[in-house]
């Protein structure tokens, strides 16, 4: 288990989503009710980030082509999809969001 320091906690704000890099694999963050969720930054129906769309009842959804994906498990929940997305273990240590790669 290697838990990576990929932002503070504050940089995300509520309902919102930001981008990072940890081990040359890009990792959308985003905040939902003050929970940090971390997965792989690509859409898995066409490789487009899911950094740029939106938050919407637990779900990523692609901006591209409206796939959904589950925020906590990653499973897709509105094609075109259909293939999850990797999710990451997120701690929170000191205001620095940690996630498992």
């Amino acid at each position: 288990m290697t838990f990576v320091k990929v932002a503070d906690e504050s940089e995300i704000p509520e309902g919102g989503m930001i981008t990072v890099r940890a081990k040359s694999v890009r990792i959308a963050l985003a905040k939902v009710d003050g929970e940090i969720f971390a997965f792989e930054d690509v859409c898995t129906h066409d490789n487009g980030s899911l950094s740029g769309g939106s938050i919407n009842h637990g779900c990523v959804v692609c901006p591209r082509h409206g796939a959904r994906f589950d925020l906590k498990t990653g499973e897709v929940k509105q094609l075109p999809a259909t293939e999850g997305i990797e999710i990451f273990e997120v701690r929170i240590s000191e205001g620095n969001i940690e996630v498992n790669l």
